[in-house]
């Protein structure tokens, strides 16, 4: 197994009310990898990187971070992770250089002010570097925990709805940050509820509902896999029903019959539009004009959701 690969293996967690936030777990992260984890609030997310985290207790099962036991190996298994949470937590009164520094520092790691000044960079964050918390806006302040988290140079970073109420610029700086540290073997995990910044960053996906995970896919091939499309022909005439020729193909009239909707998959389904259209000719149907869409990572999420997949 690669050193920096996660692993949970039959994890659980029932909570004294009996509430089951998670059931029976079972997931491997990539050495530097972007996983995204998808789901609604309430489906286990942040339970999961809690544990994972070490901040949360399994009921059941195991969690290995680069080969070490988050229960019996804690604290190398904790220096492994950098943890950017969903709430704003910070030290109001120290500056933004001595907060990030001591997050250094509790992880025994040595100064390294070359280091940090990178972070801040990185982070837009240099100008205010002897500015305390609490002069900073909410947007800066989130970038402060990024700073924290990444300050002992974790080698697994998790990202907790890292970009919820923050402004583009952040989401921008924070993305190319990611981009470049899972480019030197980073591993990044995330969630968020925004589907297409998931879309666009992750290399692979996991839907978790009701503390259960639905699904595990690379983004190209869940994306293949369920991602519908679909062709609309604009009519030149309405039509009230489809001709008889036509029944072979998966074919809808909207639009008081003005559109015809062709819906596919894959590409033998652009080989079937050039046989469609062909038969459309020979129907004597015309059409204006013709546009093709697919699916998102959203309508994939919400159908997986409602259970039409």
């Amino acid at each position: 197994m690669d050193i920096d690969c996660v692993r949970v293996r039959n994890l659980s967690k029932t909570y004294a009310s009996g509430f089951h936030a998670l059931k029976n777990i079972n997931l491997a992260i990539h050495p530097g990898e972007i996983f995204a984890l998808l789901g609604p609030n309430g489906a286990g997310k942040t339970t999961l990187i809690s544990i994972i985290c070490g901040i949360v207790n399994a009921s059941e099962g195991s969690v290995t971070v680069g080969g070490h036991d988050i229960a019996t190996d804690y604290r190398a298994a904790r220096s492994l992770i950098g943890l950017v949470p969903q709430e704003l937590t910070t030290d109001a009164f120290e500056t933004v250089w001595a907060t990030v520094s001591f997050s250094r520092g509790l992880f025994g790691k040595p100064k390294n002010p070359a280091y940090i000044e990178k972070v801040l960079r990185d982070l837009s964050l240099w100008e205010k570097r002897n500015n305390k918390i609490m002069t900073l806006s909410g947007g800066m302040k989130r970038r402060v925990l990024i700073a924290k988290a990444l300050s002992h140079e974790p080698r697994v970073l998790f990202l907790d709805e890292p970009t919820a109420g923050v402004d583009v610029e952040l989401r921008r700086d924070m993305w190319k940050l990611v981009r470049s540290l899972t480019g030197s073997g980073v591993t990044v995990i995330l969630t968020t509820h925004y589907i297409d910044e998931a879309e666009e960053m992750a290399d692979r996906i996991g839907v978790i509902n009701a503390g259960e995970i639905m699904l595990i896919e690379e983004k190209t091939e869940l994306m293949r896999k369920l991602g519908k499309k679909q062709l609309t022909l604009q009519l030149e005439s309405p039509l009230d029903a489809l001709p008889a020729s036509l029944a072979g193909y998966a074919l809808a009239l909207a639009k008081g019959g003005n559109e015809l909707i062709y819906t596919y998959e894959g590409e033998g389904g652009r080989i079937d539009i050039i046989a469609l259209l062909e038969a459309l000719d020979a129907a004597g149907i015309r059409f204006k004009d013709l546009h093709t869409t697919q699916s998102s990572l959203e309508d994939i999420f919400v159908s997986l959701l409602r259970g039409d997949q």
